[in-house]
């Protein structure tokens, strides 16, 4: 069958899009020493909020200054998101709950029960543009002993509502990010080594389940969008796939990396959270805020 030359073009997009060459690009050390990082998440307001998970603190990163602490007695932070009010989303491992800080500082809990049991540990965070938020709730190691809830969970909370359940995988989710146009959630899966891509509506619930991403070298983790549509993984490296779940890149990582966020007034610097460090790298392509 003959192909039309639309049906090529977002591949042919994705590849003229890497004519950086990856095995060029350059790591900036950031922060160093950390138990274990995670969540990294850029403000529009010029910085970088990211998770020492085991050392019970949020950090603070801005261009020109030294990382500073933002919050301590952090409850075991993981996954971080900003909304559009600039209002801070945090996965809270230890009290199995996920809050919002406003820009004064004030705390609300969002999320800490699902039918009257408590959360597994909620892991990664992402809000939409219209304020709906999607949140997965896996289980690693130690948390495995204090489950209410019998199944691993990917979540939406919507500005009005009750929470809902999106999804209930065999696999533990964690990673989570929504495409360029607000229409596809997409949900990395560690036991299963894929990703999976969920249809959003107006009122942003999910339907459609379907896996885009397959046999992931190495444990996904967190994942984040490119303006183009690629979803950019942390696994063995950070691993950049197309659209269509064709690997384009692999960009190599001292230590497994946890986490990945675009940010910068360009939107073309990403920062990566790896083991007790976080490192820069400028890219060619701006990623989806």
């Amino acid at each position: 069958m003959r192909r039309s030359w639309w049906g090529v073009l977002p591949l042919a997009l994705s590849v003229s899009l890497f004519a950086q060459d990856f095995s060029l690009i350059k790591l900036e050390l950031l922060a160093k020493d950390y138990t274990f990082t995670e969540g990294p998440a850029w403000s529009k307001d010029g910085f970088l909020i990211f998770s020492d998970t085991p050392g019970d603190k949020l950090l603070k990163w801005e261009p020109g200054r030294e990382t500073e602490v933002y919050r301590e007695d952090a409850h075991g932070p993981c996954g971080n998101a900003f909304d559009s009010q600039g209002r801070l989303y945090t996965c809270e491992t230890r009290t199995r709950r996920v809050t919002r800080t406003d820009k004064k500082g004030a705390i609300e809990v969002l999320a800490e029960r699902f039918e009257g049991k408590r959360l597994n540990a909620p892991n990664d965070i992402v809000v939409s543009k219209t304020d709906h938020v999607y949140f997965t709730d896996p289980a690693f190691g130690s948390q495995q002993e204090h489950r209410e809830l019998d199944f691993y969970g990917v979540y939406h909370l919507p500005p009005k509502g009750p929470l809902k359940v999106i999804a209930r995988p065999h696999g533990r989710p964690n990673g989570i990010a929504i495409s360029v146009n607000g229409r596809i959630l997409y949900v990395a899966n560690s036991d299963e080594h894929n990703v999976r891509a969920y249809d959003l509506d107006r009122n942003g619930d999910a339907s459609g389940e379907r896996v885009v991403v397959s046999s992931i070298d190495g444990v996904p983790d967190g994942l984040r969008v490119d303006e183009k549509g690629n979803l950019w993984i942390a696994a063995n490296g950070i691993a950049v796939y197309s659209p269509e779940g064709k690997l384009l890149h692999t960009l190599p990582v001292h230590g497994a990396p946890s986490n990945l966020a675009f940010g910068e007034a360009d939107l073309k610097s990403l920062f990566i959270t790896a083991r007790g460090n976080v490192y820069r790298a400028r890219v060619s392509v701006k990623g989806a805020y």
